[in-house]
């Protein structure tokens, strides 16, 4: 399994501190090296503006290359989500000005695309046009950081 993870993974994974979670990092940086976690550009951004913790913004900027461009079949797939008027409702008006960006879309497609798992903080709302509510619309696999650790067998 492989996992495509939303900004808001990152940002809770960054009150793990390296010096009191080592073998959280070594797990998770060999997991990174086997190309089993990616994300997506736009989370990246989001990171640019949200990552308050040094070691995490050092990791992000060492780790740039798991932050990937979208192709033209995940574009494709964004426009399929926003086609769905309810979702479409969920952009924010910040991001359609163009003042912030708007990561969910562009994970969702990058896991529907890869065929992953998306790995999202966020919880399913009754008639909400959150991640998990979007991948389940279109048949992608979601977890959030526990079920992320559990599939891979970790514990501490």
């Amino acid at each position: 399994m492989a996992y495509v993870f939303d900004t808001n993974c990152f940002i809770v994974i960054g009150h793990y501190y390296p010096e009191q979670f080592p073998s959280f990092w070594e797990k998770f940086n060999q997991t990174v090296e086997s190309d089993k976690i990616i994300s997506v550009r736009e989370v990246r951004r989001e990171l640019d503006i949200n990552a308050a913790e040094d070691h995490l913004i050092k990791w992000i900027k060492l780790h740039k290359n798991i932050f990937v461009t979208p192709s033209p079949a995940v574009m494709r797939l964004v426009n399929e989500i926003f086609s769905v008027p309810h979702f479409e409702a969920s952009l924010p008006d910040r991001t359609r000005l163009g003042s912030t960006p708007f990561a969910d879309p562009f994970v969702i497609a990058q896991a529907k695309a890869m065929n992953y798992c998306v790995v999202t903080q966020e919880n399913k709302k009754p008639n909400a046009a959150r991640i998990p509510n979007i991948c389940e619309h279109f048949d992608v696999d979601w977890t959030n950081l526990q079920g992320f650790m559990e599939r891979e067998g970790w514990t501490f």
